[in-house]
């Protein structure tokens, strides 16, 4: 599980810098929503001033004159009206703002996602990646749309207020400004430790959804196995963590929000009134003066109360922000072109010496030389784990590799764009992948210049449209999560039509005959024999019957060639693979033996 690094109160500026980076594109939009705010905490201000003018000027020394009073009240009352309309124009301009930066943010994390290779899926757990792309974009608009919101219109109406009270008496506004380095201490000491306990809660919540992910992905091994409680007890302890990291915040919270800031406003109060109780005894007071103070000491506790509130959002939003960014500035990115822009014209692939590691340790491949020529048939054979799926995934280029060259008609596979180099590389693997959609969608792929004649004949071609042509709607059935309704030939036969479809130059088979019964296997063969003319095909099979016909085979022993030739040379050579044919097609001798034997040959 990937960890996201500790915040400090440096990291947290920068991260938060780094968000606002995303409000670039919409600096009209911010302009504009900022002059309404600034409108809107005018008039709220201007309120308690207006009381006060009444209180003192008419009320007390009882000049209850209409007009001035009706005046007053109108402009009170108008005032209030019009703020209400611009307050709410205000807010839809900063939400508007807000869900258009996490909309962006989104897109970039997604569209990362898809040009990362395949290093960072193998170390990293599909939860862990959901987390990032769902829960954690989800808490970072929380931030934009109430967070950023609420502290901007927060700071502009404490500024405003400051200066009214100023503007009432100097002294006193002096006095109350005794309680900004109270507050401060307060949301420091809030901030440095809620930031860990919500680091702990995003990084418990991101292996709850791993577990989740693993649980729903073999839902039917766990019941087969009767792993249920397990996995349940697995799924127990993380949520605990999860339980207890959240119990810390709110321990947290209750005691350095509201309480906290309810004693300051209780501090700040009792200076206001002693104050004026203490001017007393020297001079008369002003009521309105009073009533406009403790009106503006209530006005300044309500942002500030707010503020700290959506505190816990902000961590929140900063620790998922890392993590994003984390994502966001991953290094394993899918292999790029080196050269200039060319297109495949034969398809004829060379491997030289080409040795490769996953891990940087342990060689999975081992000076790997061969060459497979247009409308030939290379086929790779060995048992698990001798480097069969190693040498496709270097050969599409899904890892990349620095010792030994590639050569696709000549020239190295790092030359050509990867939209050319897979768009030319037709592959069907053991465990076909159906997308949510129709047949005729997952035969397309979405590509619109195919038409759906090319779509029928492509699935005529491969002996599909028989099967096709029996279902509901035909082209047009709706094929639900990973086809899980088609049976393992079908899927399969369906994974040929959309390979066909696309006509490529070179075929790449792993293992693509592994999981059809032997009537279907019989159905394609004829079709294979037509998909490889012309064609540069390289296939893995474990069953030898169906790669008996290769014009090279390549035995494949800890990531090393060990045999080579065609069916009928490698059976007189009496070696591994005489031993493999001997086991798959009913031998009396005994595995052990035939094990035994290659550990002491090999």
């Amino acid at each position: 599980m990937e960890k996201t690094p500790n915040l400090d109160g440096k990291e947290q500026r920068k991260v938060f810098f780094r968000l606002l980076a995303y409000a670039k594109p919409h600096k009209k939009s911010i302009v504009l929503a900022f002059s309404l705010l600034l409108v809107s905490t005018v008039a709220e201000i201007i309120g308690p001033i207006l009381v006060k003018i009444f209180i003192d000027d008419y009320l007390t020394p009882r000049n209850l004159v209409y007009q001035p009073i009706v005046t007053l009240a109108a402009i009170y009352i108008g005032i209030q009206i019009m703020n209400g309309f611009i307050a709410y124009f205000q807010f839809l301009k900063f939400q508007e703002i807000a869900l258009k930066i996490i909309q962006q943010l989104r897109i970039d994390v997604f569209t990362k996602v898809q040009s990362l290779g395949l290093r960072y899926f193998d170390r990293t757990p599909a939860g862990s990646i959901v987390s990032r792309v769902t829960n954690d974009t989800e808490a970072i608009k929380e931030m934009f749309v109430s967070v950023l919101v609420t502290f901007i219109q927060s700071g502009v109406l404490l500024i405003g207020i400051f200066i009214a009270m100023f503007t009432l008496n100097v002294k006193l506004a002096l006095f109350c400004s005794t309680i900004l380095p109270i507050i401060y201490v307060i949301i420091r000491t809030y901030r440095k430790l809620s930031s860990k306990f919500y680091q702990d809660m995003r990084e418990r919540l991101s292996e709850l959804n791993a577990k989740l992910s693993e649980s729903l992905q073999g839902m039917s091994i766990i019941q087969v196995f009767r792993q249920e409680q397990r996995l349940r007890d697995e799924f127990g302890e993380i949520n605990q963590k999860h339980y207890k990291a959240g119990m810390k915040n709110i321990k947290v919270d209750g005691l350095l929000l509201r309480p906290a800031m309810d004693l300051v406003y209780v501090f700040a109060l009792v200076v206001v009134l002693s104050f004026f109780g203490i001017t007393s005894f020297d001079s008369p007071i002003e009521i309105g003066v009073l009533y406009a103070f403790i009106n503006y000491l209530d006005r300044l506790f309500e942002p500030i109360n707010q503020m700290m509130m959506r505190l816990s959002l902000f961590q929140q939003a900063i620790v998922a922000s890392s993590r994003v960014f984390t994502l966001l500035d991953e290094e394993e990115v899918a292999p790029k072109q080196l050269g200039e822009k060319i297109a495949i014209q034969a398809g004829e692939i060379d491997f030289r010496n080409v040795s490769f590691s996953y891990d940087g340790k342990k060689d999975v491949l081992k000076n790997i030389s061969f060459t497979a020529k247009p409308g030939e048939t290379v086929a790779l054979v060995g048992h698990t784990g001798s480097g069969k799926s190693s040498i496709i995934n270097l050969m599409m280029r899904f890892y990349e590799f620095n010792r030994g060259e590639i050569t696709v008609d000549g020239k190295s596979i790092k030359t050509y764009p990867i939209e050319e180099l897979r768009s030319q590389m037709g592959l069907v693997l053991q465990d076909p992948f159906l997308f949510y959609g129709t047949v005729k969608d997952n035969i397309r792929l979405y590509d619109q210049q195919l038409s759906d004649e090319a779509i029928q004949q492509a699935a005529e071609f491969v002996q599909a449209h028989t099967f096709i042509e029996k279902l509901e709607n035909t082209y047009d059935y709706r094929v639900v999560e990973r086809g899980s309704t088609f049976s393992s030939g079908q899927k399969q036969l369906i994974a040929f039509a959309r390979t066909m479809a696309t006509n490529p130059k070179i075929l790449v088979l792993d293992e693509a005959t592994a999981n059809i019964d032997t009537e279907t296997e019989e159905m394609i063969q004829v079709a294979l024999e037509k998909m490889r003319k012309g064609r540069t095909t390289i296939a893995i099979a474990h069953r030898l019957s169906t790669i008996q016909d290769a014009d090279l085979i390549l035995v494949l022993h800890q990531g090393e060639i060990v045999e080579r030739g065609n069916h009928q040379e490698l059976l007189a050579q009496k070696g591994l693979y005489h031993k493999m044919y001997l086991l798959q097609n009913g031998s009396t001798e005994k595995l052990e033996d035939v094990v035994s034997e290659e550990l002491a040959e090999y």
